[in-house]
This record gives structure tokens, sequence and C-alpha cells, in this order.
């Protein structure tokens, strides 16, 4: 039998006015466009069972020092809530330098391990984090979800990588990158707003989302709010009309039909707006 290689999938997040997932919908409430033409979805999953490949990237830098004892006790819980069969998760850090604690594994206790070896460190690697983690998930199984997840306030002073680099890498990798964002100061004066933004295109770019902290104790609820999210997604697949070329970059619209959302209103919906088509060698 032969097996078409091209099939293209899609995740998506839908979300109702209050930000949390709508898990009910059915194929008719889909459509999907590739390069503004409309494609046929062959696979549709609901709540989709995808093994997950998840790098936990955190930041270390001594502006979040204060937060590493409540990011570990709310890291540790999150690991014990995410990971089902099939699953598997590597820690990285991130200051000056980009570290992996662990490798990518379903073994809590290694992961548990990872998190006590934490320690702060100077400066902040934001684009190089993205970057390595990026290239870290795509050396995984392709039949996996991956989840790029970082833990910063969006500080950015020591990257090689460039703004650009880290986006292509992660759209590459088809890595949804996710962001809980620390936000210690409010006031937009004293916070890294660029940093924040280059995130946020990022995240649209991907498919992903930011969550906001603005206190410890927020920790433990937002890594569960994603654990739901990732939970309650939908997998859209299809085999592209025309061909693409090897290497070549696509845009992906996938947009809800207002029958099929009724009597829904305020949905948003959050995927991966593009896809560099597979090369020849790969």
């Amino acid at each position: 039998m032969n097996v078409r290689v091209d099939l293209v999938n899609v995740v998506a997040s839908v979300l109702d006015s209050s930000g949390r997932p709508v898990s009910d919908l059915p194929r008719r409430s889909f459509e999907l466009y590739q390069d503004g033409r409309r494609q046929q979805i062959d696979l549709f999953e609901r709540q989709t069972n995808l093994p997950l490949d998840l790098a936990l990237m955190i930041d270390t830098s001594l502006s979040t020092y204060e937060d590493l004892k409540f990011e570990r006790e709310a890291a540790r819980r999150f690991i014990q809530q995410v990971l089902r069969p099939g699953d598997r998760m590597a820690v990285f850090t991130f200051a000056y330098h980009v570290n992996q604690l662990s490798p990518f594994t379903a073994n809590p206790s290694l992961l548990d391990g990872a998190l006590r070896r934490i320690h702060s460190g100077t400066g902040t690697s934001l684009f190089d984090a993205i970057y390595l983690g990026s290239h870290a998930l795509a050396r995984g199984p392709g039949d996996h979800r991956r989840v790029l997840l970082l833990v910063t306030d969006a500080g950015e002073t020591t990257s090689r990588a460039s703004y650009e680099q880290a986006r292509a890498a992660a759209v590459r990798a088809g890595a949804m990158v996710y962001t809980i964002l620390i936000r210690s100061v409010k006031s937009e004066s004293g916070r890294n707003t660029a940093g924040e933004h280059a995130i946020d295109t990022i995240i649209d770019a991907t498919g992903g989302a930011m969550y906001t902290v603005d206190t410890p104790a927020e920790f433990a609820s937002t890594f569960e709010r994603i654990d739901q999210e990732l939970r309650t997604q939908y997998l859209l697949g299809y085999y592209p009309v025309p061909a693409p070329q090897p290497g070549s970059y696509h845009a992906i619209q996938v947009r809800l039909r207002p029958a099929g959302a009724a009597p829904e209103t305020g949905l948003s919906l959050q995927y991966r707006k593009g896809y560099y088509a597979p090369k020849g060698d790969q």
C-alpha cells in the first residue's frame, strides 16, 4: 500500500470570549486555506491524542531570581499533570547560555532532578532559547506535537541568534510557542516591551499563546491552563493542492464557519500561520 507523506498537520485551539478552550466543534465548523486556496480537510480529530514533545525553557537571569522557587514548584506539578503515555519533555534553562538539563524523557524523576539543578545566571539569551529549543524539538519524532514553553520576563540582552532566526527555527520545527510572562514590573516604562512584542509575533506565527503572571501564586494555575489547552485542541490535516516545492514557504489560514460555530459567539482561533515544505533530503 502506498502512503502519501505530504500530509500537512495543523493543530488548532478554539477559545471562547473568556479564553476557555472549546472542544466540541465538528469538522464542518472549520475551513482551511493554503496560500489563499481552500483545501480539503482529510484528517480531523477533536481533543487530539497525538503524543507531545515539550521543551520547557526557564529563564534563570537575575531579573527572575526571586521567582525561581515558585517556578520550580509549579513546573514540578505541571510535569506530573501534563505527561501522558507517549509524551516526552526536556528541561532547559537560559541566562547568558542555554543549558539542556535533561534529555527528552517520560521519566518524571529525571525531570524533577533537572528542576533541582536550576540556578540563576547573568544575561538573558531569549532568542537563543527559542532557536536552540526549536532545533532540539525538530530532532524528535515527526508524528509528535511540538511545544516550546518559555517561562520568562521577556528580557533579551545576550543572544547570538536574531529574532528572525529564532522565529524561522520555530516555524520550521512546527513548534507551538507558549509563554508564561513574568510581569513583576507593571509599568511599561520598566518592562522589556520590545521582547514581549517579539515573543508575541512568534507566538502568532506558531499557534501558541501568552499568559501573564503578576505574582508567584499565579504560576500553578497558569501551568494548569496551558495543560488544559494542550488537551482540548483540534488536529486538521490536508494534502496541499497544488503540491509544494521542496523547501518553499506556504501561508495557512483556518476559519470558523459561522453556521458551525453557532450558538457560540466571540470564538477565537490559535494555529500556526505557515510552514516550510520538507526538502528532498529530509
